[in-house]
């Protein structure tokens, strides 16, 4: 075996060396005839068979006697000692001195020794076989140039190798010679090497990229691949000919300045990728060295080192501090010609400790440019870095609250503790107040609101200002929304302070009080809008801004306002895969606004996408998201996957001491999942957990959690057809007072379900006539399936079964795919519920054309309309007060889904399904009569 890898290495690095050694075959026979030659085996890198190409020559020069050989090697350890390769070449009975010598002394001996080569050759032919010439000593050099000035009429060949361009170490003389590069090797040849050895296709191209034509490498790869695979595509193995190749060559045989050069090449491409050209060149400034690689073999250099085998080969022969050294470098160069931040702080994450302005600089940059691109564990290794440096106070707060709020959804103690620090640091009251306002939020998502209220308490205690006291009580009060007993409390305050608040804190004071009294029944929804549609254009304080955006919204939504609530949310909230900033306690109410607003609108697609990872994220570790939860189990309910609603509501946990109402909202869709699965008894028993809630907060209207609405039809189900009615009555009363469609419709099928008979069929007919053209289209599908299951059951069953179709046509909407996502269908609660009462009711689905209104959302039909009557579109948005944007929005889907471009083809589209909808209804009569 040692036999046959031998010769097989030796076909390996002479593969392509054709040219080589016919150049060198006919030097030879010059040489023979008399006529000297020299010839120059140069390569730009280590490995690429200069000494297999000498020997190759030697061998066959030498064989039957037909030159005599003489061999000499350069070696770095010789370099200082005078005509050290020269003594190699001669016997020991020829004088070579042992020291420098100068001028005449040194053309004497130098003429001396020629003398005894022309007198050696001229008995036979000689062959002067000399490696590694770069590592000489500069008399054996100037020797060797010497001679080469006066071989030509000399039967002498003399052959070099040497790791330079071609001119080599020293001048030789053009007309006696040639200089001959070695190039790498071809892919092919590669691969045809790795094929004979037994390798497969991919390992063949594992040894294409790796060694980019380096013959050495390919050599050593080949031989490491054969005794079995890598441990992995990135890394090189502990122990591998392929790894101390490359860490001989950087430790032992090269120049401190090509060293430099190839562990700078490989600290600039350890991304994977070669290093830009102007980098490359900048780099060489690191190295100076009077004669530096050429661009072409840095190119080369930095494409092989682009590898993860040779890049890491090469950093591992790297003494400590010099790769850190590098980076650092790299890092002043890229971070002073402008590249990006990510590309400056990515190396300055190999430096110990970043001691300078720039790099701290760089690093918080870099961590923007990552959190806005989702990447938020980059982005806090970037600031936890930053912060390993010596920062001046303010800074070193600043950076560690930004850390802290990155750090809170995926770890709630981490983010604040975190937090925590960056308030002590801050000095000045003013920023105490902001990272005050960020950590009681931030306890807030950590469900620890008694501590969060304490933390603005001390801060409003130390407010040195009169306005800045009241900012603070304003956001105090929301908090307190989070805890049961400080909740009128902080009602009270509010309404105290509403007759003096300054006009920008005016607006949120008004906002949190309108909640407690919507939420109280002490107010309607037209009341509301009057409250808070006139302040969405007053001036806010900018610490209070995302605060009163989320109260307005809030109250918007339950108004069912839900384009303008959730045009409020996307003003805020960054679009993903930026997070959301859960230390800012009004992005957290905009959160859950824009996440419930898409799930009343039967958005359950955007409620998934917008908020399931947030949820998945936060899980388990610390944060829980109550209300965000409920919505992403919710919208899974809704399209069919019942399994993980269930795996989300039990992963947030119990409540424990916590008292916010958004475990209430938690309980609630526990309630509609156990109603789902038919236990009822477990649905009664969790509404009326909701139910308390909410009473607790003094929560009374079902605007919210209409919990009543659901405990009336569990209790029908189980047959306390009394209890039902009292809760549905009492809901019923609720949802007059506060007007909505949404809320009395609701209200009406629940009472529907607990009384029966014609009272049920009135409240569901009154409660359709509500929905349909209403924004609340779940409610609407539920009640006409009602509807029509108690037209049937008192014997009208065309109208029953018109109903439930109509129910259909809603469903088969909200089940269909989100919107350019181009996937199937959805099959959707509603879905599974019409398709069984269509069954029952022995009636058949009506053909989607899929070009009529009926594709149109109530909210669509109603702007439609109007649209088709000839009103601008800012007629329409005063007449049903919605904002220009919204009125825009809703045209622009009601055209794709009508099929139609222009504003005129509205007329003829209505028209032509008025007709058809006359048709359909006389059909049945017809039928009877012919």
């Amino acid at each position: 075996m040692p036999a046959q890898r031998k010769k097989g290495e030796r076909a390996q690095v002479l593969m392509e060396r054709d040219e080589v050694l016919g150049t060198a075959a006919a030097a030879a026979e010059a040489a023979r005839a008399g006529n000297g030659r020299w010839m120059l085996l140069s390569a730009a890198v280590a490995g690429m068979g200069r000494t297999a190409a000498l020997d190759a020559i030697v061998r066959r020069q030498a064989a039957d006697g037909a030159m005599r050989i003489g061999c000499a090697r350069g070696a770095p350890e010789e370099t200082a000692f005078p005509f050290g390769l020269v003594r190699q070449l001669f016997a020991d009975d020829v004088d070579v001195p042992f020291s420098a010598l100068a001028g005449p002394d040194e053309q004497r001996v130098f003429h001396r020794l020629v003398t005894c080569v022309a007198r050696s050759a001229a008995e036979r032919p000689m062959l002067l076989a000399v490696d590694d010439l770069h590592h000489a000593d500069e008399a054996s050099q100037r020797w060797i140039g010497y001679l080469a000035r006066r071989i030509a009429e000399l039967p002498v060949l003399l052959v070099l190798t040497a790791c330079a361009d071609p001119s080599g170490p020293i001048p030789l003389p053009p007309a006696t010679g040639t200089s001959v590069g070695l190039r790498s090797l071809s892919a092919s040849a590669v691969v045809r090497f790795a094929r004979a050895a037994g390798l497969g296709e991919d390992q063949a191209v594992t040894c294409v990229d790796a060694s980019a034509g380096n013959p050495a490498l390919v050599q050593a790869l080949v031989a490491d691949l054969a005794d079995g695979p890598l441990p992995n595509a990135s890394s090189a193995p502990a122990q591998s000919r392929y790894r101390d190749t490359i860490t001989d060559w950087i430790r032992h045989r090269v120049d401190p300045h090509s060293r430099q050069v190839c562990l700078a090449l490989a600290v600039a491409s350890e991304d994977g990728t070669p290093a830009e050209p102007d980098l490359l060149e900048r780099i060489l400034d690191l190295c100076p060295h009077e004669r530096p690689p050429s661009p072409g073999s840095m190119l080369r250099l930095g494409r092989l080192l682009s590898h993860p085998l040779a890049r890491e080969a090469v950093l591992a022969a790297a003494e400590p501090g010099e790769i850190a050294a590098l980076h650092t470098r790299i890092a002043e160069l890229l971070d002073e010609s402008g590249a990006a931040a990510t590309a400056v702080a990515s190396r300055l994450l190999h430096v110990d400790r970043p001691g300078e302005v720039w790099m701290a600089r760089s690093l918080d940059e870099a961590a923007e440019d990552a959190v806005r691109a989702g990447r938020v564990a980059e982005a806090a290794a970037y600031l936890r870095h930053a912060l390993s440096g010596p920062l001046d106070p303010d800074r070193r707060a600043t950076l560690t609250m930004r850390l802290g709020a990155l750090e809170l959804p995926h770890s709630a103690a981490a983010g604040i503790r975190r937090l925590r620090t960056g308030l002590e640091l801050h000095t000045d009251v003013q920023e105490r107040a902001t990272a005050a306002t960020a950590l009681s939020a931030a306890l807030v998502a950590g469900r620890n609101p008694d501590t969060a209220l304490r933390v603005l308490h001390q801060a409003s205690r130390i407010a040195d200002d009169d306005e800045l006291v009241k900012v603070l009580q304003t956001l105090t009060a929301l908090v307190s929304s989070h805890d049961t007993a400080a909740w009128r409390g902080a009602i009270a305050g509010l309404r105290a302070l509403a007759p003096t608040a300054p006009a920008a804190i005016e607006p949120l004071v008004c906002g949190l009080i309108t909640e407690y009294e919507a939420g109280a029944g002490l107010c309607s929804a037209a009341e509301v809008l009057a409250r808070v549609r006139p302040r969405l254009a007053a001036p806010v304080d900018p610490r209070l801004r995302t605060a009163w955006l989320g109260s307005a919204a809030t109250l918007l939504q339950w108004a069912d306002c839900l384009p303008e609530a959730r045009e409020l949310a996307d003003m805020c909230l960054p679009a993903p895969p930026t997070p959301p900033d859960l230390t800012d306690v009004g992005l957290q109410c905009l959160l859950s606004v824009r996440a419930e607003a898409a799930l009343w609108a039967g958005e359950f697609h955007r409620v998934i996408a917008e908020n399931a990872a947030l949820v998945e994220a936060s899980a388990g570790q610390g944060v829980r998201l109550p209300h965000l939860t409920a919505m992403v189990a919710t919208a899974r309910f809704e399209v069919g996957r019942r399994t993980e609603a269930w795996e989300a509501v039990t992963a947030v946990g119990p409540s424990g001491g916590d008292s916010s109402w958004e475990w209430n909202e938690l309980s609630y869709t526990r309630a509609l999942l156990h109603a789902a699965d038919g236990n009822w008894q477990a649905a009664v028993d969790d509404y009326l957990v909701c139910g308390a809630g909410q009473s607790a907060h003094d929560f009374v209207s079902p605007i919210a959690t209409p919990w009543r609405s659901g405990a009336a039809l569990a209790l029908g189900r189980l047959g306390l057809r009394k209890e039902a009615r009292e809760l549905a009555e009492e809901e019923l009363h609720h949802a007059r007072t506060w007007g909505t469609a949404r809320t009395v419709g609701r209200a009406l099928r629940a009472y529907a379900a607990a009384v029966g008979g014609r009272l049920a069929l009135e409240s569901l007919t009154e409660a359709a006539e509500l929905l349909r053209p209403s924004p609340a289209a779940v409610e609407c599908a539920e009640t006409l399936i009602d509807l029509g299951r108690a037209h049937i059951g008192a014997g009208n069953g065309r109208k029953g079964r018109e109903a439930l179709r109509e129910a259909d046509a809603v469903a088969l909407r909200l089940a269909a795919p989100a919107p350019g996502t181009g996937g199937p269908a959805l099959s959707g609660r509603l879905l599974d519920m019409t398709e069984k009462a269509l069954r029952e009711g022995r009636a058949r689905r009506r053909p989607q054309t899929g070009g009529g209104s009926e594709a149109l959302t109530a909210a669509e039909r109603r702007i439609v309309g109007l649209a088709a009557e000839g009103h601008t579109n800012a007629q329409i948005s005063s007449a049903l007060c919605l904002t220009r944007r919204t009125v825009e929005s809703h045209l622009t889907s009601a055209y794709k889904k009508l099929r139609i471009t222009r504003r005129t083809q509205l007329v003829a589209i209505l028209a032509q399904d008025a007709e058809t909808a006359r048709t359909t209804a006389v059909t049945p009569l017809a039928g009877v009569l012919g």
